[in-house]
């Protein structure tokens, strides 16, 4: 079992370890609680939520469970609403805490139902899937999709324990899978070649709590630095612009992990088309993921300019510029600002 501290504005613990799931009681600081609101989705619910009621029951905490039906089209003010409504109608109070048990849906709407509750409760993730095991369950951003974009709505809240049991990740699906490692592989691209090679060299059967902790050992350390996202944080969007613009394009029928493998490779081309990163990155970043099983490249009837103007709508846009992560080389990315010209010349250079 390994645990990684985060240095956030609300310090916290992230545990990883085989096993531990049904033990995560013990890993949530929840004194002053009475009640534990579990969030979870219909699937992993199923799958994990027993399991983890029982854990919090054993600590002595009354248990109260929400499901909403599972994927990315339930990331929406209804659900986020339901969630509130929920947490009033159980009568949680400012001491008590809520669960995130899930992937990245999971997470992301539980953490802001939490930031928005009573102004602000206590709340704990527990992620079930590698995408948010490595990512997006550490860090403290959490949001809603609008119908103008991704993640529009949201704030910066953070947990106040992750627990991540590698073995949950037993009952994903392959592509689900290797949507999470096109997450793990971002860590290597932006900042250690070491991590990179290592999943390059064992593929999907890489050592999973090295991994997840190398991984959030990174992110904990930029996090540290900029915890509220105004300068180095913005490295860990890389292949996100592009992705993002790729999943509301499609309306949402391509993952978000499918999606960020297909905006890491078009911004890798595009850098090494345009000059703006060492020779053989590019081709050693497509052949990684395509290793993976992920997809790199936009599947037809899929239109380029489509997704160009989905871009548009991103959050991470400035007036008329957006900041783009560019790999220079494996283990070292820069934040280039660009106008929508330039934008646009690098996405049709790297498509």
């Amino acid at each position: 079992m390994k645990t990684v501290r985060v240095e956030a504005s609300a310090p916290y613990d992230v545990v990883i370890g085989r096993g531990i799931l049904d033990r995560a009681g013990e890993f949530i600081p929840a004194r002053g609680a009475k009640i534990a609101a579990v969030v979870s989705d219909d699937t992993v619910f199923s799958l994990y939520g027993q399991r983890v009621v029982r854990s919090l029951e054993s600590t002595g905490l009354r248990v109260v469970s929400f499901t909403f039906p599972h994927g990315e089209r339930s990331k929406n003010g209804k659900t986020f609403l339901e969630i509130l409504e929920f947490f009033a109608s159980r009568s949680l109070c400012r001491s008590d805490i809520a669960i995130a048990l899930g992937g990245g849906v999971v997470g992301d709407i539980t953490g802001f139902a939490a930031a928005s509750y009573l102004r602000g409760i206590k709340y704990a993730q527990i992620p079930t899937t590698l995408l948010s095991a490595v990512d997006s369950s550490v860090g403290g951003k959490c949001a809603i999709d609008l119908e103008a974009g991704k993640n529009l709505a949201g704030a910066f809240h953070q947990p106040a324990a992750v627990v991540c049991d590698p073995d949950a990740l037993d009952t994903l699906t392959p592509e689900v899978f290797s949507e999470g490692c096109a997450e793990a592989l971002k860590y290597g691209i932006i900042t250690s070649p070491e991590l990179f090679s290592h999943i390059n060299e064992k593929g999907k059967g890489f050592d999973r709590e090295y991994v997840i902790s190398e991984c959030i050992s990174i992110k904990a350390d930029i996090v540290r630095r900029d915890e509220f996202d105004l300068g180095e944080r913005a490295l860990l969007n890389l292949g996100h612009t592009f992705g993002h613009g790729v999943e509301r394009a499609s309306g949402f029928s391509i993952s978000h992990g499918a999606a960020v493998a297909i905006g890491t490779a078009t911004v890798a081309r595009g850098a090494g088309k345009l000059g703006l990163c060492e020779k053989g990155t590019a081709a050693a970043i497509v052949s990684a993921l395509e290793r993976l099983s992920l997809p790199v490249a936009c599947p037809a009837p899929l239109d380029p300019d489509a997704v160009f103007d989905a871009m548009t709508h991103d959050k991470k846009r400035r007036g008329d510029e957006t900041t783009v992560v560019i790999p220079e080389k494996i283990g070292k990315c820069r934040l280039v600002p660009m106008s929508k010209e330039k934008l646009y010349e690098l996405m049709r250079a790297g498509v």
